[in-house]
């Protein structure tokens, strides 16, 4: 595999959030997801940081939405996986539970 293709944690975190959240999966969403499910605080510019890294390799795909008065007239940024970033997912789970196999007793399972 390419170099840059494998996922970390957090953009595997990212990810998920965003396939949970279908059609609601934009920045503060995603935030509240990771904090609710995953007990993981990201800053906005973090996540953003992983937002774009992961559009720039076609992993996910943005639009705008319409601007909002609560917003001050600006458009939330909604995101989408790809089938790129679903076959990445499908790999990194693949990985780990590989990785993790015969492990149950260490790791608690």
């Amino acid at each position: 595999m390419p170099k840059g293709k494998h996922l970390g944690e957090l953009e595997q975190m990212v990810l998920l959030a965003i396939l949970r959240l279908e059609d609601e999966a934009y920045g503060l969403n995603v935030m509240r997801e990771l904090k609710e499910r995953a007990k993981r605080e990201v800053s906005r510019g973090a996540l953003y940081a992983v937002l774009d890294r992961l559009e720039g390799k076609g992993i996910v795909v943005s639009r705008f939405g319409d601007p909002t008065p609560g917003r001050g007239g600006k458009p939330r940024r909604y995101m989408s996986v790809t089938p790129l970033g679903v076959e990445a997912l499908q790999r990194a789970r693949m990985a780990w539970h590989s990785l993790s196999e015969g492990l149950g007793e260490i790791l608690g399972r």
